[in-house]
């Protein structure tokens, strides 16, 4: 794709992001965002943890941009994305305990690395690296960071985009043509990637410990 075109698409992108909303809320409390917290380490709090039906891993958050995180749970709040469970867990979070939420799982941000791990694939470079880097982080807060992100997560996120079921005004535009199997390519880079995103632990009780 030109240059010029995924320049356009990215301004676009971020226009229909910042321009979304009047409101404004203070920045998130990330230890407010830690007591909210618990029932969501139920399932991002276990390493390789997968969701099932389709199965698939269940995302890496700590090192993401809090901004991308709190804009996904507000849209599984409004079932702008479809999951059954994440649509229940959002749909009682005011905007405030989202962006609480969204800072205590970001954490330190990642930051942009200086070599790569491998060599990019013909769809990253042409595709991919105006957003979200040639290592995976992405070079703002609305663009997520896909360094070491599962890949099979990354891949069934793709196909989601492809298919229409992520609503997205410029994800659909750059996944036509793809093939599967360039999905995969790209899903198996980004996955391969460092400094990497990684899991938030789940905090010890007296029934866990039993």
């Amino acid at each position: 794709m030109p240059w010029s075109r995924r320049s356009a698409l990215a301004v676009l992108f971020t226009a229909v992001v910042l321009g979304s909303s009047g409101v404004t809320y203070a920045a998130g409390d990330a230890a407010r965002g830690k007591e909210l917290s618990y029932t969501c380490l139920g399932c991002h709090g276990i390493e390789s943890y997968k969701n099932v039906y389709p199965t698939y891993s269940v995302p890496e958050l700590v090192g993401q941009h809090p901004e991308y995180l709190a804009a996904a749970l507000k849209e599984y709040r409004s079932g702008e994305r479809s999951h059954g469970t994440m649509h229940q867990q959002a749909a009682s979070l005011s905007d405030q305990d989202i962006e609480d939420i969204a800072q205590y799982f970001a954490g330190p941000v990642l930051k942009p690395g200086t070599t790569t791990v491998g060599t990019p694939p013909p769809k990253v470079a042409q595709l991919c690296v105006a957003c979200h880097g040639t290592d995976g982080v992405g070079i703002m807060g609305d663009y997520p960071t896909l360094a070491g992100q599962h890949a099979d997560y990354l891949a069934r996120a793709l196909v989601e985009y492809k298919k229409g079921d992520r609503k997205n005004p410029v994800m659909p535009s750059f996944m036509t043509g793809v093939t599967d199997a360039e999905v995969q390519e790209i899903a198996d880079y980004y996955s391969r990637q460092t400094p990497a995103l990684r899991t938030e632990p789940r905090r010890a009780t007296i029934l866990s410990a039993q």
